[in-house]
């Protein structure tokens, strides 16, 4: 069985989004193709509420779903069908922009802002589908453990542990995975599925290769049908992300990703009129 091995390394920059939301932008518009249907990853860790509080007033999507994870933390969330709560530690919430729809997400302090948010593509069959939310508590995620190892089940299938969430439009395996030092552990995916990973804490070993890679990048593998992950004295944590890839056109602007230029020009013409949402 053929390892996968890591082909691109990818350690994101510093941005500043919303109102004023310090993150690390890890994966966006210039990696779309390589990383397809994953079209951007941010990354939150901050135990400076100033870095965050001001959040993300309301704004619009089309033509994505965003999957949004938390360690840590709390943000509080609300959109234009009229759903509101909270995402809290080991939580994730699925939104499906869909044919378009308005929120916001306003995080509160926290002794630790630790986590992320995937924008993922939507097949161009599907982008006008009704929008859709989904909230992930941390009770209806799978918590697998093996030997030393755990891995949490945010979204797919893992050993016959099943998250309540894959994807309709795009099916996704989502784990959150918890290494401790001296260990090792194997997975075996399809060779057709776009896969990497992002190191949150710690450092490890990936594929067949002796190179350690430390935390706060992503790693994006080759072909192959055996994901491999082992550490040395220290532990490691990554969020693991497996899809196939749409090979669809992109067209992307700001929060709304469609397939043509034209598409985009109607998105935001339909905002300027009044008409951008069309599901109630």
């Amino acid at each position: 069985m053929k390892i996968r091995n890591v082909k691109k390394v990818v350690t994101g920059k510093k941005a500043v989004d919303g109102a004023g939301v310090r993150l690390v932008r890890v994966i966006g518009y210039n990696d779309v193709e390589d990383f397809d249907p994953f079209l951007m990853l941010d990354a939150f860790d901050s135990d400076n509420p100033d870095d965050y509080i001001k959040g993300f007033p309301w704004h619009p999507h089309r033509g994505i779903e965003t999957v949004t994870y938390l360690i840590n933390g709390n943000i509080e969330h609300g959109d234009s069908l009229g759903n509101k709560g909270s995402i809290v530690d080991g939580c994730c919430q699925w939104m499906t922009a869909g044919s378009g729809i308005m929120h916001q997400e306003m995080p509160k302090p926290s002794d630790r802002m630790l986590g992320t948010q995937l924008w993922l593509n939507m097949p161009k069959e599907h982008k006008m589908a009704e929008p859709k939310y989904c909230d992930i508590t941390n009770e209806m995620v799978p918590t697998v453990t093996e030997g030393s190892n755990t891995i949490r089940v945010v979204s797919g299938d893992y050993k016959g542990n099943s998250s309540s969430v894959y994807g309709d439009y795009v099916k996704m395996l989502y784990l959150d995975v918890h290494m401790k030092g001296n260990s090792e552990w194997k997975l075996n995916l399809n060779n057709d599925e776009t896969l990497f990973v992002y190191i949150v804490e710690g450092e490890g070993y990936f594929g067949g290769s002796d190179d350690l890679y430390e935390s706060k990048r992503a790693l994006l593998f080759g072909e192959g049908e055996e994901f491999a992950a082992r550490t040395g004295e220290n532990e490691v944590r990554f969020f693991l992300y497996a899809s196939k890839p749409l090979k669809e056109s992109v067209a992307w602007g700001g929060p709304i990703v469609m397939n043509t230029r034209e598409q985009l020009n109607l998105a935001f013409r339909e905002l300027e009129e009044g008409t951008f949402i069309k599901h109630n």
